[in-house]
């Protein structure tokens, strides 16, 4: 049943190191049927009782899954098997387009905002016992919240947004609970939730983010958290509307206990006003984190939410790292109080590149959706020949499996390394690498 890899151990938890060592190396390929419980015992020696749990931890961290009577098989996606993984190899002279990272020419330079946070700290070490946030950028980050309609708590900071995301699910979920998450969404929290042994339940989006219809389905299906990215939603490029903001806060009226998060990670890269649904539900957190304006090597991203959430994130937070560095803390104080990212400015590049992205392929025909941030969404009805021919006329995109559960295939292009005379050429390498293949006769 597992071809040439053989599961090892005597006690459970060797067994599943066994499994996910398997997963890992490939031995153990995704969707691939594990032996019953009775079977692996008897092969190994040991009590049934001890494959059990085994398996059981296994599905707790999302390595595995189990359908009743039809046993137990890989996951599709494994969290060993990341969906980031997913991406085309690019050869030399090709341009890729796939990775979603920003326009390094638009980030600010860093040296003065690092300078100002070593001189802080010669001044002024900060030692064990120190506040978690210093109170300057608590103050800031508030005051850029209120602006936005956010509504009033407390400040905490992670080390980037899946991390405040994973600490917020950890807070209130548990084993088996459904997370509904916008499909297609961002890859790396479609593999967190798994690997969190939590369940995820698609909700589909639009231009004007997800479906109220959807994400109604999804909450009385039993989803007890609720994940919505603001603006620049990835990979659609999604941003909420007030009309669609207003839908969504009515279905999440009817579910009050809904665990509601926030991902404003385009922050400091659009000019689309925030329209927030925090504050529907009795438990939310909005998360902002710098990467997109201030680089990915930024590790930072700010928390708010209320106070039971915020309590039991920091307080799991301080028997872990503590806190997030205070020299990043005040570098990025630095970087907001000088203004070192003209917001309108990034926001007219970005939205200069994808809207002419945008139009290039709708002149074509070719269906392509991008109302904010920095990538544009082209539905395709095959993704492995829509890469493949892409990669053959010199642009590498990333495969929409990385981002997909339920819906349709599609690829993602980010614009950040296009100039402006590149849209034509690359709408009309999509527009060919989606063109029927001509019928060939074999006499």
């Amino acid at each position: 049943m597992l071809g040439e890899y053989r599961i090892e151990g005597r006690r459970a938890a060797e067994i599943a190191a066994s499994v996910e060592k398997g997963v890992r190396t490939g031995g153990l390929a995704a969707g691939r049927p594990l032996p019953p419980m009775r079977e692996l015992a008897q092969q190994l020696g040991v009590n049934a009782n001890t494959v059990a749990a085994a398996y059981r931890s296994l599905r707790e961290r999302g390595v595995i899954e189990t359908a009743g009577r039809r046993g137990s098989r890989v996951r599709e996606r494994p969290p060993g098997a990341a969906r980031e993984a997913i991406r085309p190899e690019v050869p030399e002279g090709c341009t890729d387009i796939s990775t979603g990272n920003p326009d390094t020419a638009l980030l600010p330079p860093l040296h003065a905002a690092l300078a100002s946070a070593a001189d802080n700290a010669s001044r002024s070490a900060v030692l064990y016992g120190a506040p978690a946030v210093s109170e300057p950028l608590a103050a800031e980050a508030r005051r850029l919240l209120d602006e936005d309609g956010v509504p009033d708590g407390p400040v905490a900071l992670t080390s980037g947004a899946l991390d405040a995301i994973e600490r917020v699910l950890a807070a209130h979920l548990r084993t088996g609970d459904a997370v509904a998450v916008e499909d297609p969404g961002w890859g790396s929290l479609l593999d967190l939730i798994p690997a969190l042994g939590l369940k995820t339940l698609p909700v589909a989006v639009d231009d004007e983010g997800p479906l109220p219809e959807e994400a109604a389905r999804a909450l009385r299906g039993g989803a007890r958290a609720l994940v919505v990215t603001a603006r620049a939603q990835n990979p659609t490029g999604a941003a909420v509307t007030p009309a669609r903001a207003r839908r969504l806060r009515e279905v999440l009226a009817g579910h009050p206990g809904t665990l509601l998060i926030e991902d404003d990670h385009g922050h400091g890269i659009v000019e689309e006003p925030l329209n927030t649904l925090t504050g529907s539900t009795d438990c939310w957190a909005l998360v902002r984190s710098t990467a997109k304006a201030y680089g990915p090597d930024l590790r930072l991203a700010v928390v708010t939410g209320d106070a039971v959430t915020l309590d039991r994130v920091r307080g799991r937070q301080l028997l872990g790292p503590g806190w997030v560095s205070r020299l990043l803390q005040d570098a990025v104080l630095y970087l907001w109080q000088t203004r070192a990212v003209d917001v309108a400015a990034v926001a007219r590049s970005y939205g200069q590149r994808r809207n002419a992205l945008v139009r290039a392929l709708e002149a074509r025909g070719v269906e392509a959706h991008g109302r904010s941030g920095m990538n544009v969404w082209v539905p395709v009805p095959d993704e492995t020949g829509a890469v493949a021919r892409l990669l053959h006329s010199g642009w590498a995109v990333a495969p929409g499996a990385r981002f997909r559960l339920a819906s349709p295939p599609g690829v993602r292009l980010t614009v950040s390394p296009l100039r402006a005379e590149d849209a034509g050429r690359l709408a009309d390498a999509v527009a060919a690498a989606l063109r029927p293949a001509a019928a060939r006769r074999y006499d």
